[in-house]
């Protein structure tokens, strides 16, 4: 088993420069974690690894990542400086329902930032862990994809995919020495979301999902439901007959 070159674990996030990715990150820096931030590269993301360098004297690096790119996850995950203990997808695209409807390009979009993109590299990432033997993948799905609702059933569908996924892969990294965590958050106060109505009590801040999630990944948990409420609701919600639930216009 490869033995760590510090005593803090390191940290994979691909997609880091999503809000909640964003406030993970911070939270990692300041516990003295090791930290890779994959995205496409940005002057954005230059200045966000220079401010964690500043304030948490972290070490922190930053990594060229694009999610639909598949032809170069195998490059990525090569030239990683170190491979992770934990990595972390945090990537994905709500993207524009009607739109997806009509126009094939932006439903592809959505099912490739949100899934295909995710199985490209965690297969490569848990190959690589399986390999060494220990190592803990987490990813970042929704309740979207717990059931088909009429107002984002591309982006539920691929969330369902992912959900599905990852439960499986969870099955076989078992046996492995590899963790498989699935986030399933609610509504976040992101970006993602911000031209959206949401209920105030069920909207989590990026900074409260991300401490939600940093722990339930510590605890090695296999699903996590990000807000105490959520797993009530969507156990409310699966149980609705289809004849009932098609009329509801949600």
């Amino acid at each position: 088993m490869q033995k760590h070159p510090s005593p803090y674990p390191s940290v994979l996030i691909l997609g880091a420069l999503s809000d909640v990715a964003l406030a993970m990150a911070e939270l990692y820096a300041s516990r003295g974690y090791r930290l890779l931030l994959a995205a496409r590269q940005s002057e954005r993301l230059e200045r966000i690894v220079s401010d964690l360098r500043l304030r948490f004297n972290a070490e922190v690096k930053a990594l060229e990542f694009d999610a639909r790119q598949y032809d170069s996850h195998q490059e990525f995950v090569d030239s990683l400086p170190e491979l992770p203990d934990v990595a972390i997808v945090a990537f994905g695209y709500l993207g524009d329902q009607e739109k997806a409807l009509h126009h094939f390009p932006e439903a592809l979009r959505i099912i490739e930032s949100n899934y295909t993109g995710a199985v490209s590299i965690l297969n490569r990432l848990y190959l690589r862990m399986a390999e060494r033997g220990h190592g803990t993948l987490a990813a970042i799905a929704s309740v979207a994809g717990l059931r088909g609702r009429m107002s984002n059933f591309h982006y539920g569908s691929a969330k369902a995919g992912l959900i599905a996924y990852l439960s499986g892969l969870r099955n076989l990294a078992y046996h492995h020495g590899v963790h498989v965590i699935t986030l399933i958050p609610g509504f976040m106060r992101t970006r993602m979301i911000a031209h959206m109505k949401t209920p105030g009590f069920l909207t989590l801040s990026p900074s409260k999902a991300a401490h939600l999630m940093t722990r339930a990944i510590q605890k090695r948990r296999n699903v996590a439901y990000i807000g105490p409420l959520w797993w009530l609701i969507m156990c409310i919600i699966r149980t609705i007959p289809e004849s009932i639930f098609k009329k509801l216009k949600l």
